[in-house]
């Protein structure tokens, strides 16, 4: 097929050394399975989108943006763009995205499927307030939409509500987003991939080791911890093939499921779960249209699942063909 790998940058003019890792990962793999692929950067532009989409013409679009500009939910304006213009592409359609986008509304249909997650309060920039529940110390902190740990640091997880309100406007100020203010789950993460539609394949859970973690240190993987290659917490972090009983992986593996299914994620996806000292499972996120670079979690998990990375890639490529229908 003609495929079309579309991606996020953060500037207009770019060169290939500008793409993030995975871009040229995505696109040797689908060359490698036969495919004509070209690779279309976006910006901020959307008739240069739509015009350079136009002259490519692709069979199917694997669409791999997360930003527009710098909006932090760049990814479903992407997505509806492509759904203006007719074209197939892989991934969660621009309603499944901002239901796993809008953190709020996310838990509202966990909360409908009985699936546990942490009791939370919205803190919009209206200044309207929203509670799903009475909230005890501590709470964790972060902008409603924003993804890859934005506006997450050493100051979001707050212990009285004098810290509360100051990251509450930190947020507004410094992200332009509602605040979500959720209670602290202590245990272990754990990420779960799943793979595919309507028989859905579940990956091995991916456990974060922080046993490098500064001491006395909330165990968040923040932006500091995610990206900072220099810092301690980005130090002291692992992520590894969990290494659990056969019962724990399938209770994991089962609420993965039924959250990937709540937020109706379509092709590809990754749950991020806490487990308590008593058993609980709690969900924290699901990301539609996870990071598929070759050393990322969810690549990771598949390789464990004998999946190889130029595979995980085709996999994808039929589960949107599939749903399309061929």
């Amino acid at each position: 097929m003609k495929i079309t790998v579309l991606t996020s940058v953060e500037q207009e003019k770019v060169t290939a050394k500008d793409l993030d890792e995975v871009v040229p990962q995505v696109a040797r793999a689908l060359r490698k399975l036969g495919h004509q692929v070209s690779v279309v950067p976006v910006y901020r532009d959307v008739k240069q989108l739509i015009d350079r989409l136009s002259r490519r013409k692709p069979d199917l679009v694997f669409n791999m943006a997360e930003m527009f500009g710098d909006s932090v939910i760049g990814d479903m304006l992407v997505a509806a763009v492509l759904e203006t213009q007719g074209l197939k592409y892989t991934g969660s359609g621009p309603g499944e995205l901002y239901l796993s986008q809008d953190k709020g509304l996310s838990k509202k249909l966990l909360d409908y499927e009985g699936i546990l997650y942490p009791r939370y309060a919205v803190f919009s920039q209206a200044a309207d307030f929203e509670t799903g529940g009475n909230l005890r110390m501590p709470l964790f902190v972060k902008p409603l939409r924003a993804d890859s740990s934005i506006g997450i640091g050493g100051k979001s997880l707050v212990h009285d509500t004098g810290a509360l309100m100051k990251q509450v406007a930190a947020i507004h100020r410094d992200v332009e987003d509602s605040a979500l203010a959720e209670e602290y789950i202590e245990g272990r993460e754990f990420y779960v991939g799943v793979l595919g539609n309507l028989r859905p394949e579940v990956l091995p859970p991916v456990e974060v080791d922080f046993t490098g973690f500064p001491e006395g240190q909330p165990k968040v993987l923040d932006s500091r911890a995610k990206w900072n290659e220099g810092s301690k917490e980005y130090k002291g972090t692992n992520s590894v093939i969990a290494d659990i009983p056969d019962e724990l992986r399938a209770k994991l593996q089962k609420v993965s499921v039924d959250a990937y299914r709540a937020l109706r994620v379509r092709d590809y996806g990754r749950v991020d779960l806490r487990l308590t000292g008593t058993g609980e499972i709690y969900v924290l996120e699901v990301n539609a249209s996870c990071y598929l670079e070759k050393t990322s979690e969810f690549a990771m998990a598949a390789e464990a699942a004998g999946i190889d990375y130029e595979t995980l890639i085709g996999r994808i490529v039929e589960a949107a063909i599939e749903r399309y229908g061929r």
